[in-house]
């Protein structure tokens, strides 16, 4: 068994946690959806992670036949022994699976599946995506323009001031910020982008309704008004250490890149930017003082390849074209997060360009702007990959 399933077999022995997951009375509650309980059920057996669980369904099909097959099917499956076929099997009664669902139910989590149309676009193209994502808040088809900024929990003021101003900007220019609402730099950029009045994202290692660390409950409280807590783990799970190196694949699962503030050699931060590394994203770094050890990780980044990080802007330059066109919040579809970047008169000769060839004649009339600066503008927009002479 892999490190990432060991970390998943605790994921679902937290999961039933105090008063909070107590049965509810079947008169009260609605009636949970059949292919859910399924879901869920299949998720919350200790052992079953992500990648397991892609074995158990490409043998079985769906979750609900994973659950009702025998022992001697379960173990033809790879890395399945009569322990985990056992485990799979107690979980037949779908009674776990009710009380997380009614916890969810009452307290208005939402539990969205693969196959669900919210469930994020970017996280369905990792290896390992979450069967079920626990959200409190709101995600919006514009979070798929999203940066994961991540470092140290023990910052230098240098450091926390980096991490506000680059999640500042990044948030100013239609960027949702995503980070592990841990100590450090992580607040720091949930404080930023708040600030910024945009957009951000808590990728959690507990339960989205226990909130870790308890003094950033008021934190979250924000977050959740401009943005969202989302977790793997069931809704009252309890943070262990396991589960953090764990969900840090999901940090940089939802974003097109991350943006690391300071890290020494060991950290966490550092995990991040391997999975994104692993996933095809982008990976950044801020520079720091060559004396302080909470910057060795991010120039040892920047020495294998990373992209330095100045500004905003040195990220958005780099990345590439969106899988899918984002529509931001004033409409306009972004098919390149460089351009996030554009002035008016530099969106306005990209819009007069279309999907076919065009000729710079028709760009001067749709425009209206004069030869020569037409002709700059687009020498701007093909420094930028925006467009391609032909």
């Amino acid at each position: 068994m892999n490190p990432q399933e060991t970390e998943g077999s605790v994921f679902g022995q937290n999961g039933l946690a105090g008063q909070e997951l107590a049965a509810p009375e079947a008169s009260a509650e609605a009636v949970p959806p059949a292919e859910l309980l399924d879901e869920l059920a299949l998720a919350l057996v200790p052992g079953v992670g992500p990648r397991t669980r892609q074995k158990l369904l490409k043998y079985f099909g769906t979750p609900g036949a994973v659950l009702e097959a025998s022992a001697s099917q379960l173990q033809q499956v790879p890395d399945v022994g009569p322990k985990l076929a056992s485990a799979i099997q107690s979980a037949r009664d779908r009674q776990q699976a009710r009380q997380v669902w009614s916890v969810c139910h009452r307290h208005g989590v939402q539990m969205l599946r693969q196959t669900d149309p919210g469930y994020p676009e970017l996280l369905k193209q990792i290896a390992d995506p979450p069967a079920v994502l626990f959200v409190r808040g709101q995600l919006l088809p514009r979070d798929q323009l999203a940066i994961a900024v991540v470092g140290t929990r023990h910052p230098s003021l240098y450091g926390l001031r980096q991490a506000e101003r680059l999640a500042g900007s990044l948030a100013r220019a239609g960027i949702t910020v995503v980070s592990g609402l841990a100590r450090g730099i992580d607040a720091a950029a949930h404080r930023g982008a708040l600030a910024a009045g945009g957009r951000t994202i808590a990728v959690l290692a507990n339960g989205v309704l226990d909130i870790y660390p308890p003094e950033h409950k008021n934190l979250a409280d924000q977050i959740l008004q401009q943005g969202a807590l989302v977790s793997e783990a069931p809704p009252a799970a309890e943070p262990l250490a396991g589960m953090f190196p764990q969900r840090n694949r999901l940090i940089s699962g939802l974003a097109l890149g991350v943006l690391v503030v300071e890290a020494p050699h060991r950290s966490g931060a550092l995990i991040t930017a391997r999975h994104a590394t692993e996933q095809n994203r982008e990976v950044f770094a801020v520079p720091g003082r060559v004396d302080e050890p909470t910057s060795h990780g991010c120039h040892r980044l920047i020495r294998d390849g990373a992209k330095l990080v100045e500004s905003a802007d040195d990220i958005l330059e780099e990345l590439g074209p969106l899988v899918q066109p984002t529509a931001r919040e004033d409409g306009r579809t972004i098919h390149h997060p460089a351009e996030l970047l554009l002035n008016p008169t530099e969106q306005a000769v990209l819009d007069a360009i279309g999907t076919d060839p065009t000729e710079i004649d028709q760009i001067v009339r749709a425009t209206g702007l004069p030869v020569p600066r037409v002709l700059a503008t687009l020498s701007v927009l093909e420094m930028r990959h925006l467009i391609r002479r032909l």
